[in-house]
């Protein structure tokens, strides 16, 4: 081993324990390179339109596959996981509507990069200067495959990544940047002959293990489609109104999930009281005031309201 490899070690060292001191779950390295493994994968997913009209993934293929075409000078990758599980579900009967885990709290975006922008401070308090961008969703990165390449999972069958210890309610986030460090290494897949994620998607938007037609997924008809929801999937959504959790919902490895301790990732109070009737006649200041801070403002007042009519209208037919 030689002294500039000895260096590296002790720097990944040290950046994990920052990462660790802003509030992060987990910190994983990666050397910054082109991605061979995912790009055939990438290139047959979008070739076969499983991306629906999320047009903004066929942008900088090249860029979304070799961090270093994105950041100048870029020679380390290191991602970060955040818990955002919650203490307790929203409350639900049966017949209430219900929306993703991720969306309880403050959108997730602001919450990730104000820790990255916190730990990017502190990676040049403690190497000196240190050129990168930091990325929560907000560029073509592809986020779980350099988690796992950090060592920090693998990606499940219903292609989300998979922690041993904690599940999958995990934010990703990364930090791209010109600073040599010492790699962590894969650790291999453990979904084993499991199917459950499989078993469970009620609109058969798993099409085969590790491969999502995002254009089939709850998630994407009650956020990213912006046109009418296709008759074909009436019934189908088991009150979902805004993304989904039932294949992580499902995986055996989510047995392991604990509570977050982030306090920004808590239940709206408010929303914590919404009954069935509250959802169905929500209002515009009612919207802004629950949600303002929110994941859900991504599908607007609009958005919301035909996602809970077409769940409630296609139930009653």
């Amino acid at each position: 081993m030689t002294v500039d490899d000895l260096t590296q070690q002790q720097r990944s060292i040290r950046v994990k324990e920052l990462a660790q001191s802003v509030g992060f779950d987990a910190c994983g390295i990666s050397r910054a390179g082109f991605l061979e493994k995912e790009a055939p994968r990438l290139e047959k997913w979008l070739r076969e339109k499983k991306h629906g009209a999320m047009s903004w993934m066929e942008n900088h293929f090249d860029k979304r596959l070799d961090p270093t075409r994105l950041v100048e000078g870029s020679r380390s990758v290191i991602s970060v996981l955040l818990n955002y599980f919650p203490e307790k579900p929203l409350p639900s009967e049966p017949a209430d509507y219900k929306i993703s885990k991720y969306a309880y709290g403050e959108d997730y975006h602001f919450v990730l990069k104000d820790k990255l922008k916190q730990l990017v401070e502190l990676l040049r308090e403690n190497f000196g200067t240190v050129e990168g961008r930091a990325f929560v969703d907000s560029a073509p990165v592809m986020d779980k495959a350099w988690a796992e390449r950090g060592g920090l999972g693998w990606i499940g069958k219903h292609t989300n990544l998979i922690t041993k210890q904690s599940g999958s309610f995990f934010f990703i986030g990364e930090l791209i940047v010109d600073l040599a460090l010492w790699p962590d290494q894969a650790i291999g897949d453990f979904c084993g002959t499991c199917t459950r994620c499989i078993d469970a998607c009620p609109t058969d938007a798993i099409e085969a293990p590790y491969v999502v037609n995002g254009s089939k997924c709850i998630s994407y008809f009650t956020i990213e489609l912006k046109d009418a929801i296709p008759d074909e999937v009436s019934g189908q959504f088991a009150n979902w109104v805004f993304g989904c959790d039932i294949c992580q919902d499902v995986c055996p490895w989510n047995r392991f999930s604990r509570p977050h301790s982030e306090p920004l990732f808590h239940l709206n109070p408010q929303l914590s009281q919404f009954s069935k009737s509250d959802w169905e006649e929500i209002s515009e200041e009612v919207f802004r005031e629950v949600f303002r801070r929110s994941p859900v403002k991504r599908a607007k007042l609009e958005g919301l309201k035909r996602n809970i009519a077409f769940v409630r209208e296609k139930k009653n037919r």
